[in-house]
């Protein structure tokens, strides 16, 4: 649901979303992230660092998307562009 986060722009770019258990993965591998960092807590910053490695195979571009040669990569590379952090 891009259009709740302003980025209606993306909306006919992205024909299947990441899954929930896409975030459960998101979860655990800022966990490892910020364990490598030796820090025993997960910051923004692990997420935002592991995020496009997570998510660029789990988020399926439209074939509008691949025409205007967009890919899964600029789309999660967008999100977290715009998404402010909590």
């Amino acid at each position: 649901y891009p259009e709740q986060f302003g980025l209606d722009e993306l909306k006919p770019l992205i024909a299947w979303g990441a899954s929930p258990r896409a975030t459960m993965f998101l979860r655990t591998c800022a966990q490892a992230h910020a364990f490598l960092e030796h820090r025993g807590y997960v910051t923004p910053e692990d997420v935002r660092a592991i995020a496009l490695d997570v998510l660029r195979h789990r988020v399926i571009v439209t074939y509008e998307a691949e025409a205007e040669e967009k890919t899964s990569e600029d789309v999660v590379r967008a999100i977290l562009a715009r998404v402010e952090v909590p």
